[in-house]
């Protein structure tokens, strides 16, 4: 491998895929160069004409590259790319701070950077959320576990693709704050999937409920507008947010007994609508006793 740039000022990619690739794009203007790595010729390829340099290994791109980032599949990937006999631990240099962005247990993040620190290696956790379109337009959030040092270290690259930074703690805190956030994420698309048969039924172009969702969320912040107290827990009876989400419960009960009343008609079962009609309130820490539409 040649490096691009002088030996230590590089940044590293390793994992080249739907999201990873477009990620290390907005690197090859990196001041020191990149340098890339990919099991695949034709994931590489692309670096190479773009006057990237290529590693063979994870172990040969650590050489020269202090701050190396993987979004590889799972966590026996990361294992192999961090650990494996040709991974960025054998070829790192003391000082070296890894990032992995792939979506892993909390706790593999953690032993791994037990281990990093054994070589002199800072380890952090920075998965990201935004997607495909996110990492194409470089606006991805990027959540980071580890010391502020390493943390800092970090700032400079990924500044040029992301448009959200945030410091979530030590290491697999980060983790942690991809599951939640993912968590909403799917279980907001099982909830989509309930919304689009009841439309089917009463004879809607699920299209245009599509349409709909997407202008109005666009509008409103769609779930994430909730999210502005600083506790799960319910509301204090002085809290000013209490008699608005209140307010906000007792709609939405409205409009769920509604859709589960058309449901019924209809002959369609929404057991997540069900299931949000009894806790909603609770979950925007009001009694339920307090509701009003």
């Amino acid at each position: 491998m040649t490096s691009p740039g002088a030996v230590g000022t590089a940044v590293g990619f390793v994992g080249l895929g739907q999201i990873g690739a477009p990620m290390a794009g907005h690197l090859v203007d990196w001041p020191g160069g990149l340098v890339v790595c990919d099991v695949r010729a034709e994931a590489v390829a692309p670096f190479t004409d773009a006057g990237a340099a290529v590693a063979a290994t994870p172990s040969e791109l650590a050489a020269s590259c202090p701050v190396v980032s993987v979004m590889v599949r799972d966590d026996d990937q990361v294992r192999d790319v961090v650990t494996g006999s040709a991974g960025l631990l054998a070829g790192a240099r003391p000082g070296t701070v890894v990032a992995v962005h792939s979506t892993i247990r909390p706790g593999t993040a953690e032993a791994l950077a037990r281990e990093a620190s054994d070589a002199g290696v800072a380890l952090v956790d920075a998965p990201v959320s935004g997607g495909f379109m996110g990492a194409h337009e470089g606006t991805l959030a990027v959540m980071v576990g580890g010391e502020d040092g390493a943390v800092e270290a970090c700032r400079g690259p990924f500044a040029l693709w992301s448009s959200l930074f945030v410091h979530c703690g030590p290491v697999g805190s980060a983790t942690r704050m991809k599951l939640a956030r993912n968590l909403m994420h799917f279980t907001a698309f099982t909830a989509a999937s309930e919304a689009q048969r009841l439309a089917e039924a009463a004879g809607l172009d699920v299209l245009a409920l599509g349409e709909v969702v997407r202008h109005s969320d666009r509008v409103t912040g769609g779930p994430g507008a909730v999210m502005i107290r600083p506790t799960a827990a319910a509301l204090a009876a002085d809290d000013p947010l209490r008699a608005v989400f209140a307010h906000t419960a007792g709609l939405g009960e409205k409009d769920l007994d509604l859709a589960l009343e058309l449901a019924a008609s209809l002959g369609v079962d929404l057991p997540l609508a069900a299931l949000a009609r009894d806790r909603l309130a609770g979950a925007l820490g009001v009694p339920h006793e307090e509701v009003s539409p």
